[in-house]
């Protein structure tokens, strides 16, 4: 791959992702595919002038490991030297940058009941760390190109063949050009800012979709709310992006108030395994039942890992149209397919969304009526004649979405 490209790249994951700022301390968690890249980005970090940059190393193949010999106690135990990190981390806010590579399917045949035991054993002792940190720091995702992913989305072309057609779509995707990567993402942004702020204004209440693949699904919303696109703010931090590439606008509705079926578009990837072909249908405002070709089974142990996981804490929106729907490739990774068409989320709601929520307790922001989980797993559901209605307070019907597009 070309090296000036994928210094651009670095650039833009630094300067506009994360926006890292004089005087911070970075931390980069990676996988072990692209240390070459990661040597790059972290070298970009301190020309941005971090103070410092400490880079956090995973790898499927010991995570499998782990999960398969450790018992569920043992996985969902927090020692002290986690706590302390997380400690650390609330006291110091460091800006996160979180570069993901990892195979679609990393962890088949692990035992997913065991890692969901294992999660509601340790997030009890880690949530009261989240909900302090929750929208109060920068962070971005990318990603690089791992051999197994590679493969995965490119199973015709061999390895290094596969590696650099993933690098030229994820450059593609994340508009990275020579000498244009930054302005290309400043109009960009600026283009999803419009948006967001006509259906600020609109102040809806409701949701209606409406596809031929079944999908028929009704959404409240608060009208107060906020809609978030492309940059957000972290209070006393600034601005940044936090996802690279980014094609959706997006809100949090209210908490367990929905009704019907919605159909999945495209796989999902959960817990290194992909559920494929699946249906979650609501009834008052929580999952009544779900049906997948592949891996039900897996998907209902997701539903119920906690209250809020029956629960929407999102609802985006992105074209049909998007420049990674456009490339007809299936990235079996959520941050690229979700920004393919429009989908939403199971689990967690995003506090930045509720106007003085920062300062907000969360008996007040349940009160509020925002979902709170220990998951937030985006499902994609859009098509190609998706239709989407706004309702306003007053009971006007805006057509948000038209033949799976933007008709605002």
């Amino acid at each position: 791959m070309n090296q000036e490209l994928l210094n651009e790249y670095a650039k833009l994951i630094v300067n506009i992702g994360a926006h890292v700022q004089k005087g911070e301390i970075v931390w980069i968690n990676a996988q072990l595919d692209q240390p070459d890249f990661i040597t790059t980005l972290t070298e970009e970090c301190y020309k941005a002038g971090a103070k410092e940059v400490l880079v956090r190393w995973s790898s499927d193949q010991i995570s499998k490991l782990h999960y398969k010999y450790q018992s569920v106690d043992t996985l969902g135990s927090v020692d002290s030297m986690a706590l302390a990190r997380y400690k650390y981390m609330l006291k110091k806010l460091p800006t996160m940058i979180h570069i993901i590579s990892e195979d679609p399917d990393a962890l088949k045949g692990v035992n997913q009941n065991k890692l969901s035991k294992a999660r509601q054993k340790s997030y009890p002792k880690l949530k009261k760390y989240y909900d302090m940190m929750d929208g109060k720091y920068k962070w971005c995702i990318a990603a690089v190109p791992g051999k197994a992913w590679a493969k995965k989305v490119f199973p015709s072309l061999n390895e290094n063949e596969a590696i650099e057609k993933l690098w030229e779509s994820i450059l593609l995707t994340s508009r990275v050009e020579p000498n244009k990567t930054i302005s290309n993402w400043e109009e960009h942004n600026k283009i999803l800012i419009e948006k967001r702020e006509k259906l600020i204004k609109m102040r809806l209440k409701s949701l209606k979709y409406k596809e031929n693949n079944g999908t028929d699904f009704f959404v409240e919303l608060d009208p107060n709310r906020l809609w978030g696109a492309g940059v957000e703010v972290a209070p006393n931090k600034g601005v940044y992006n936090p996802n690279i590439p980014t094609e959706e606008v997006f809100t949090s509705p209210i908490c367990g108030k929905c009704e019907g079926k919605l159909v999945a578009s495209l796989p999902l990837s959960y817990n290194g395994e992909l559920i494929e072909d699946f249906t979650i249908t609501f009834e008052n405002g929580k999952v009544k039942e779900v049906t997948a070709k592949k891996n039900q089974k897996l998907l209902e142990e997701m539903v119920h890992m906690d209250e809020g996981a029956s629960m929407l804490g999102e609802v985006a929106l992105v074209p049909f149209e998007s420049p990674i729907n456009k490339t007809g490739i299936l990235f079996y990774n959520t941050l690229f397919d979700e920004n393919a068409v429009c989908h939403v989320a199971l689990g967690r709601g995003f506090v930045e969304l509720v106007p003085g929520g920062d300062k907000m307790s969360q008996d007040e922001l349940k009160a509020a009526g925002l979902n709170s989980s220990m998951i937030h797993v985006d499902f994609m559901i859009g098509t190609r004649d998706l239709s989407i209605i706004g309702v306003t307070e007053q009971g006007q019907e805006i057509q948000i979405f038209k033949d799976g597009t933007w008709a605002i």
